[in-house]
């Protein structure tokens, strides 16, 4: 029986690498194929599929697409200069605090892209070794992702409680306990990469490479080009949603139909408001239609429904089927130390480059086991692994706009610029939200 079970992780193993190498849609096709092996050779029964949470992110990056086509990302983005900007030589703790709040408010890390060149330009002009802040900036991008109550992961939690049937844990826990230590995470990184390096004038290297003319002197950002008319009304209607996404979510009261003796789940109350706030959108920007599946986020949101479509089908069949030998096999070690879960959570998200994905394929293996929702919760930010290797997208992104060399991958790979601060937030965030679980709840 062993045997069989080792054979059929090496398949989802097998699937899950094969999609790595693919990225993008390729790890939920690859799922697909690995869950198919299973199926005709081992004879496992599929569960089903995750509609909740792939409907939840189609909801939400709707929205979030509508807002890009008629320019509203550019407005956030603008607005986030002028906060980097103005604060020049504290860049280090105000940048990656702003790219925090940004991805924080619309779901998404690629708002970091535009936003790099000018973290870059600020410290260089100011004489800040620009490694700083553009490797923790990097980092908290994508932290504020298990933070966000319009972000991917985010619903694949919120799908994945309202599945398993617990009802009293939803968006309002995970913000509680999400907002507070991934902030902490960041900010304490933030302090730590202050002392990352040495300063400009010290670093010989540096010194040298300018004086070669190798290194373009600092100079102003070009002029950008103008908001479109509807940027700064779309920006304001999506930010709008995700407060009213927020406030049902902290008062189930208010989503708690006449006569009902329960409330609305937290899933189809994000799939309504968000698609309603995309219509509104639509007809209060007057954006073409057809421009809206050409955006960015659009691209990005389908290649992250495709994911969870098959690597958390192809994770929750195998787990479901071998859930009686699985479970007591690491129960006890998981029970007796809950935050080594954290561990695997991690691990598989370096793998998976994905928050989501990691989410909706692992956690339900926490449920399983037994392990308190708080502490689950808790634990959440520990999926945020992808910096470990250096090939993620906003990572090679901060290397090549930082003219200056110093964000950079290390001679032997894993000492890159993003390592420290990496594993300084995510590490302090779980540290705070388990902290924070047992107190709270």
């Amino acid at each position: 029986m062993t045997s069989i079970i080792l054979l059929q992780f090496a398949v989802v193993l097998g699937a899950i690498w094969l999609g790595a190498r693919s990225a993008g849609v390729g790890l939920g096709l690859w799922g697909g194929v690995g869950l198919l092996v299973l199926v005709v050779a081992f004879g496992i029964n599929p569960t089903s599929p995750p509609v909740d949470v792939m409907l939840i992110i189609l909801a939400v990056i709707m929205a979030a697409s509508v807002m890009d086509a008629a320019g509203g990302i550019d407005f956030l983005v603008r607005i986030a200069e002028r906060i980097i900007r103005a604060n020049p030589k504290y860049v280090t703790i105000v940048a990656p605090l702003t790219t925090w709040t940004f991805t924080f408010l619309a779901g998404t890390g690629h708002i970091v892209y535009p936003l790099l060149p000018v973290i870059y330009e600020t410290a260089h002009q100011n004489g800040i070794r620009p490694e700083r802040p553009m490797a923790v900036a990097t980092i908290a991008s994508q932290q504020a992702i298990t933070a966000s109550p319009v972000a991917a992961a985010t619903a694949a939690m919120i799908g994945l409680f309202a599945e398993k049937g617990m009802a009293d844990w939803g968006l309002a826990q995970i913000l509680m306990i999400c907002v507070p230590s991934t902030l902490a995470g960041v900010v304490v990184a933030a302090v730590v990469s202050m002392f990352m390096g040495k300063d400009l004038k010290n670093d010989l290297v540096y010194q040298q490479r300018l004086k070669d003319g190798l290194i373009p002197p600092p100079q102003a950002i070009a002029a950008r080009p103008p908001l479109k008319p509807a940027a700064k009304r779309s920006a304001l209607i999506f930010l709008a949603g995700v407060a009213l996404v927020v406030v049902l979510g902290f008062f189930p009261s208010l989503r708690t139909l006449p006569g009902a003796k329960s409330a609305l789940g937290m899933p189809v109350v994000i799939e309504l408001v968000m698609l309603s706030v995309a219509a509104v959108m639509l007809l209060a920007t007057r954006v073409a239609v057809d421009d809206v599946p050409k955006t960015a986020t659009l691209r990005a949101g389908v290649v992250a429904t495709i994911g969870i479509f098959g690597l958390a089908w192809l994770g929750d069949s195998f787990i479901a089927a071998n859930k009686e030998v699985i479970v007591p096999a690491i129960g006890e070690w998981a029970k007796f130390a809950p935050w080594t879960f954290a561990l695997g959570l991690f691990f598989a998200s370096v793998l998976l480059y994905s928050q989501a994905a990691t989410t909706r394929a692992l956690m339900p293996l926490g449920v399983a086991l037994g392990l308190p929702p708080q502490f689950l919760i808790g634990m959440f930010p520990a999926v945020n692994g992808y910096f470990f290797i250096p090939t993620y997208g906003s990572l090679i992104a901060a290397i090549n706009f930082d003219l200056s060399g110093t964000t950079r991958i290390g001679k032997y790979v894993l000492n890159h610029s993003f390592m420290i601060p990496g594993i300084v937030a995510t590490g302090v965030a779980v540290v705070t939200g388990l902290a924070m679980a047992r107190v709270v709840f």
